[in-house]
């Protein structure tokens, strides 16, 4: 066990061995004199390289979504350049397996980001659909479901009328 002292990387405080994180920023410490990692070890550690820890607390929120997959993934980069974490979830009632890469897409950020997300997703200019996806209203859908019964239920009146 080496008795070297921690420091942040980021602000270059330094901390006993029993601390994880720095309390200033948030950066995981490492070991004072070690050598920095310049290149990201896999595409996954570049991403979490690229994360902003101010924006990683708190439950994940929708922020947004997209209207297929590949446009969902292109608002998700556009949150982590600015170093807001995300992840993509298929929209309520879109979760047919046979169409994985189809249908709506949620966008969601931890609490803290939510924010800085739709101030950033404001400044891209993206159209209100991708912002929010689209859905039904249940007091239309519901209107439409009794307009329907009701205009059936009238033919069959008027059919029995004729019958008799």
């Amino acid at each position: 066990m080496t008795t070297e002292p921690l420091a942040c990387p980021s602000c270059a405080r330094h901390y006993p061995l029993d601390e994880r994180f720095c309390a200033r920023c948030g950066m995981p410490l490492v070991y004072v004199g070690s050598e920095p990692i310049e290149a990201p070890m896999s595409d996954a550690h570049g991403r979490a390289r690229k994360i902003n820890p101010a924006y990683t607390e708190g439950s994940l929120v929708r922020v947004g979504g997209g209207q297929n997959q590949a446009e969902a993934e292109m608002i998700q980069g556009l949150l982590l350049e600015e170093g807001i974490p995300s992840i993509l979830r298929r929209s309520a009632g879109f979760d047919v397996p046979d169409y994985l890469a189809a249908g709506p897409r949620d966008i969601l950020v931890p609490e803290a980001g939510v924010e800085a997300a739709r101030d950033l997703l404001l400044e891209a200019g993206l159209p209100a659909s991708t912002r929010e996806v689209a859905r039904p209203a249940a007091g239309k859908l519901l209107a439409a479901i009794t307009l329907v019964a009701g205009g059936g239920a009238l033919v069959i009146w008027l059919l029995l009328q004729v019958a008799r």
